[in-house]
């Protein structure tokens, strides 16, 4: 009963030409948006969309992964622009049945995928021309960024995205940790697991990782210096030997939207700096 309500709630909601009531979810796609120009026509995002930070401003219909067809039908939307990966599944399912277009944009961490992001966005919004511009301009950026990361000594990076119970997750190949890292003229640690894991204590050791990055973030998942150098894992490499941990925002480091080019400087700098 109340899947068919939902349904026949989300079936009336109007659509247009020219979407005038966008929702985005996710935060690499919220960028996109605004570096086109187009956030006058955005009436709400989800909870990973935090930059700019007028993007906050906007009501707040959730986690990408945990969305609810509530929380999505109190905004009213007439567009849904999506990141891989929203869910649950029964949700988006409902969504996509309704009579609202919702398109999901696919991620990659690659100059190519960063700028199909950019254009897919912007064929949703209908401005294709300035999702060429924004393109171009991305690209040439990025460019740039990589052509300084080309001169930075190839340090051996650990990416941690938790330290939760003393257990250390790290990020394997094929993520978006591993991609920023290279591209950034840097070496992940981790090899020959995929995605992000929990690794063992032996396992970072051998890692030997000059380097220890870190999402800039509180709550359970972060970790003081002092805490991070102290773990056992930890205190015997190279990064604790020489107190070596880079902190940067997540949406920046591990987004790939308009601002890879500054997080590929920014962290190229760091690393820089740590080699001396």
């Amino acid at each position: 009963m109340i899947r068919s309500l939902l349904l026949s709630t989300l079936v009336a909601l109007p659509t247009t030409a020219l979407a005038d009531r966008v929702l985005s979810i996710g935060g690499s796609v919220t960028e996109i948006v605004y570096a086109l120009g187009e956030q006058e026509r955005l009436v709400g995002r989800d909870s990973t969309s935090t930059f700019p930070t007028e993007a906050t401003a906007l009501p707040d219909v959730g986690y990408i992964r945990q969305l609810s067809p509530e929380g999505v039908l109190s905004v009213n939307p007439d567009l849904i622009i999506s990141e891989t990966g929203a869910g649950p599944l029964e949700a988006v399912e409902l969504l996509r049945a309704a009579d609202v277009p919702f398109i999901e944009v696919a991620d990659g961490y690659t100059e190519e995928a960063v700028l199909q992001k950019i254009r897919d966005v912007a064929k949703a919004l209908d401005v294709t021309e300035k999702g060429e511009d924004l393109a171009a301009s991305v690209s040439a950026d990025l460019d740039e960024a990589e052509a300084v990361a080309a001169n930075v000594e190839p340090l051996r990076v650990l990416f941690i995205l938790s330290t939760a119970g003393g257990r250390i997750t790290a990020a394997g190949e094929n993520t978006s940790a591993s991609a920023i890292i290279e591209l950034a003229g840097g070496m992940n640690a981790i090899q020959g697991v995929e995605g992000y894991k929990q690794v063992s204590d032996e396992a970072i050791t051998v890692a030997a990782p000059d380097v220890i990055l870190m999402m800039d973030r509180s709550g359970d998942h972060a970790a003081s210096d002092d805490d991070l150098f102290a773990h056992p894992a930890i205190a015997g490499t190279p990064a604790a030997q020489t107190q070596s941990v880079v902190r940067m925002d997540g949406l920046l480091l591990l987004g790939f939207g308009p601002r890879v080019g500054e997080a590929v400087r920014t962290l190229a700098g760091e690393l820089s700096e740590t080699a001396g």
